[in-house]
């Protein structure tokens, strides 16, 4: 099929990018020249594992292009995907909705044939009837540029996986058509067996919304039993594994730490509850604030422990966190954690190295005044404490003996309790895990 993707940016990117690998003609379209010659030219404009290779793949096949003209995109497709972002809206908690309200406005009045119009995009419930009326008024073919929704379910570091081979397919639609072109759309996904879930569009976008809002409440439920097992001396990662024993839990996504960030959970939570509110049942999802006040107390109670393990103060101290994108296999910084936590303590007076084997270059423009240093060693030369703050496997892999030779002092904060701790007790370091009794060291 010919297929256009509007917006190509974390979303948009690697949709346009998967379905040319599942044999479709696709053009890319973004406002945006120089993301347009970076995609055009081969250059992923984000690092995602696999992500180059099919680009390269699809641009080499002729199946894949892009595009800045919303005329030529809508000439060229069959069905558009809108991929645009949704932030948070400045000063509230509501997602901002322009750039998808514009993306459609430019689209619109240069559709003159029946199309699919597809939502991937996170929304607040109500968007696509709202989009779906402006489609219609705008659309020179009228009601038959349809509108279904599609929400994306994509995991950083994992998307490629994601598109290609997802858990499950949920499409909003309002007639047997669109259900139709999408499963066509669809068909080497829905070929592995991929569970197809075909619904109303309110309930589509309310999947990703709550999909989200579960999964930050299990996040910040195991944080909040970090804080009890911090003032009881329990530990917090046995606890988790017996009750994820239980299948109406699960083990998963039940590991205490840093908490979440990112350009999702955070805003998408937020979001909801705005949403909510104005749709006057707010009280209903109440709880996702609290869901974010713990999550937010994660980098607090971080900022504490590593003060602690200085004898309580950061002033004239060296300190080296490790890791600065909110997750592993990611260069996203977008809300994250780890930084959030090294900006809080050079506010206090410490000098803050920081080190990650993707996201530096981003750290170096959004926070110059981090030292931010291309080598684990160096940045950890010379350091009063390391914070263990986004669980890269490179640092899970040093050796402690080693790393114990380059510092000043052996103190170690793991904010993510994944490294061994027992090892590198055994190396001499002085650690503070949360949520649960740290070893002594050994010498």
């Amino acid at each position: 099929m010919r297929i256009t993707v509007i917006g190509t940016g974390y979303l948009g990117a690697v949709h346009a990018v998967c379905m040319a690998q599942a044999g479709h003609e696709v053009l890319g379209l973004d406002l945006d020249a120089a993301k347009i010659d970076a995609l055009s030219s081969g250059r992923a404009p984000f690092f995602e594992p696999g992500l180059p290779e099919l680009l390269a793949e699809g641009l080499a096949s002729g199946r894949l292009a892009f595009t800045t003209d919303p005329a030529e995109a809508a000439a060229f497709g069959e069905v558009h995907f809108l991929c645009v972002g949704t932030p948070q809206q400045p000063g509230s908690n509501a997602a901002d909705l322009r750039y998808l309200h514009a993306a459609v406005e430019s689209l619109a009045p240069h559709l003159h044939r029946p199309c699919l119009v597809v939502g991937k995009s996170t929304v607040p419930v109500g968007t696509a009837a709202a989009l779906a009326a402006k489609l219609a008024e705008l659309a020179p073919v009228g009601a038959e540029a349809e509108l279904a929704w599609n929400p994306e379910f994509l995991r950083e570091g994992f998307a490629v996986e994601d598109t290609l081979r997802p858990d499950r397919l949920v499409v909003g639609v309002t007639g047997e058509h669109a259900e139709a072109v999408l499963r066509e759309v669809y068909a080497p996904v829905l070929a592995l067996g991929t569970p197809w879930i075909s619904t109303d569009l309110a309930t589509a976008e309310l999947v990703k919304t709550a999909a989200n809002s579960f999964l930050a409440t299990k996040i910040s439920f195991i944080n909040a039993m970090a804080e009890i097992c911090d003032a009881t001396g329990a530990d917090v990662t046995t606890l988790a594994d017996a009750i994820g024993h239980d299948a109406r839990i699960g083990r998963r996504f039940l590991d205490a730490g840093l908490g979440f960030g990112g350009g999702c959970l955070p805003k998408d939570i937020r979001a909801f509850h705005a949403r909510a509110q104005e749709l006057g049942v707010g009280s209903a999802l109440d709880f996702l604030g609290h869901v974010d006040t713990i999550n937010l107390r994660q980098r607090t109670r971080t900022v504490d422990a590593a003060r602690e393990l200085l004898g309580g103060g950061f002033a004239g101290r060296q300190v080296t966190v490790l890791g600065v994108t909110f997750k592993p296999d990611s260069d996203d910084i977008r809300d994250s954690p780890s930084l959030h936590v090294a900006r809080m303590i050079a506010a206090e007076g410490a000098e803050v190295r920081v080190h990650d084997p993707e996201g530096l270059a981003n750290a170096k423009s959004a926070h110059p005044e981090l030292e931010c240093v291309d080598s684990v060693e160096d940045a950890c030369a010379g350091a009063d404490l390391l914070l263990h703050l986004t669980p890269w496997r490179q640092y899970r892999e040093l050796d402690p003996a080693e790393v114990a030779t380059w510092v000043r002092a052996p103190r170690l904060l793991d904010g993510r309790n994944a490294l061994d701790a027992s090892r590198w007790a055994a190396a001499g370091w002085t650690l503070r895990l949360l949520g649960k009794p740290a070893p002594s060291p050994v010498g």
